[in-house]
């Protein structure tokens, strides 16, 4: 329903655009032999800063303002937010793959509260329908990033978006069409509904390869956060980290199989495998 962590982190972790240049122009479009050789199958796009571009310094707190007004007739403000943030970092730390995120946040989200399930979840539905496409003034599309993705599917590879799975899909659709993409053909596209585990678990991009039908191995994570989107490569994905708007917390080494910007994918993709 909401990823207040996230939001936080890039605005407090984001490099800036001139030093997230100057780290893509000193790495170039370089490429390992952990990454060589390896025959590409499907894609996984990161949204936001990778594909979409987002002002969270002003998306995230006029977000949280409007949806806590938006259901104060059900909730006061001052229970709303720590008890969202409290649902949010609940659903980003399950580790039990037999419930969904939606089935992890709800649980905890209702819990002593005195309103029901049935009255409200319907009231955020009509939030994310009326109220967030507002928002869209914070976001911009990445310039060329249709192109990439339009030349990944006629390159015969399935395409598709590996964001964080802590919204609800029409929140997640919304944001695409904000991006200039809602209408693509993606084989998958990841929401709190469907999923089973957050970023930075590695466990999340074990199920997005299998509901792809492909071995990790075969598989290539494009993103611009170290933490969240190179995880990737600890399930044997091959990652590339792109620029300029890089998030980078120190937590883990930025070590990618390929950086550079978006436009260097299909170049990356033509690369044959070896033998």
């Amino acid at each position: 329903m909401a990823h207040p962590s996230s939001g936080a982190a890039a605005a407090g972790s984001r490099e800036s655009a001139a030093a997230g240049s100057r780290e893509t122009a000193a790495a170039g479009s370089r490429d390992t032999a952990a990454a060589n050789g390896r025959c590409i199958e499907a894609v996984l796009f990161d949204l936001d800063g990778t594909l979409l571009k987002i002002d969270v310094e002003r998306f995230f707190p006029e977000y949280f303002a409007r949806l806590s007004t938006f259901v104060s007739t059900y909730i006061s403000a001052d229970d709303f937010m720590p008890r969202l943030m409290r649902s949010t970092t609940k659903m980003i730390e399950n580790t039990d793959g037999r419930r969904t995120n939606q089935e992890v946040f709800v649980d905890e989200f209702f819990a002593g509260l005195e309103a029901r399930k049935e009255e409200l979840l319907p009231v955020f539905d009509r939030f994310y329908l009326n109220e967030f496409p507002d928002l869209r003034r914070y976001s911009a599309p990445v310039p060329g990033a249709r192109a990439v993705v339009e030349k990944t599917l006629a390159s015969g590879r399935k395409a598709a978006v590996a964001t964080a799975p802590v919204f609800p899909r029409t929140a997640i659709i919304e944001r695409l069409r904000w991006a200039g993409l809602a209408d693509l053909p993606f084989s998958l596209v990841t929401s709190y509904e469907d999923m089973h585990f957050c970023k930075p678990r590695p466990e999340y991009y074990l199920e997005i390869a299998e509901r792809l039908g492909c071995r990790p191995e075969n598989c290539l994570m494009v993103g611009n956060d170290v933490e969240e989107d190179l995880v990737a490569k600890d399930v044997g994905m091959a990652t590339f980290l792109v620029g300029p708007d890089i998030i980078h917390r120190g937590r883990r080494p930025c070590e990618p199989d390929w950086q550079g910007v978006l436009a260097d994918l299909p170049a990356i993709l033509e690369r044959p495998a070896s033998a």
